[in-house]
């Protein structure tokens, strides 16, 4: 890679007419000050780099999970998936990695097989690091059934200044592991409810990177893994 590919990422669709508006607003404002203008420009570059899309090199190994979001885990707890999606009303292992308005902010699927259910529900918009954020907060829900029969939910969950989820994907559509299938503007969280079972391999603190960090591993044996934060 080179040094300028360093700092330089494709953008996704979703932002060009969100960096078009800041590009105006900022050329508008120099024509009253060069220091609004100058902070124009500094909000149309963090509004770029907001929608940036990087490649990822995914791991295709049969039975990883990958997170489906950039991010820090927030939380690791057992947890009931949306009634929505129409799963068995049994908790399962929920493990939710909050985005703040620096992460990138495509969403990618955590595993292959077929989306058997989207559901959207409408909600409030509390900061989406707090627990209540998955009740109650606006959501879109993902039911991906694997190969073998088993399933996974994934859940965007708008944030404090969210406004917008966006699904590319609908029911009945394939899915590769590492696959684009949404986004959130402008910060939020992304949850994973995990096959009966199955232990994450990461813990509440560590960072995630969308498509290539594994979260989990469905032919694994080991437990929960600790972590140390120093």
């Amino acid at each position: 890679m080179t040094m300028l590919g360093t700092f330089l990422k494709p953008m996704h669709r979703e932002g060009i007419r969100f960096v078009a508006i800041f590009a105006v607003v900022s050329a508008l404002l120099f024509l009253v000050t060069d220091v609004l203008g100058w902070i124009g420009v500094g909000l149309t570059v963090w509004c770029y780099y907001f929608f940036r899309d990087p490649v990822r090199t995914t791991p295709i190994r049969e039975g990883l999970i990958v997170s489906p979001a950039d991010g820090v885990v927030s939380l690791i707890e057992p947890a009931v998936p949306p009634a929505e999606l129409g799963m068995a009303d049994v908790p399962l292992t929920r493990v939710s990695v909050f985005m703040n308005v620096f992460n990138c902010h495509v969403n990618r699927a955590p595993v292959a097989g077929e989306v058997t259910a989207v559901a959207y529900r409408p909600g409030k918009f509390f900061n989406a690091s707090l627990d209540k954020a998955s009740a109650d907060n606006e959501r879109n829900s993902l039911c991906i059934t694997m190969p073998d029969g088993r399933q996974i939910a994934v859940v965007q969950i708008a944030g404090l200044v969210a406004r917008r989820i966006v699904c590319f994907v609908s029911k009945g559509q394939p899915v590769m592991t590492g696959e684009r299938f949404g986004l959130i503007r402008f910060g939020s969280r992304l949850d994973v409810y995990l096959p009966d079972g199955v232990a994450p391999l990461v813990s509440v603190g560590q960072t995630m990177v969308a498509g290539e960090t594994v979260l989990a591993d469905l032919i694994s044996s080991e437990g929960v893994r600790a972590g140390r934060t120093g």
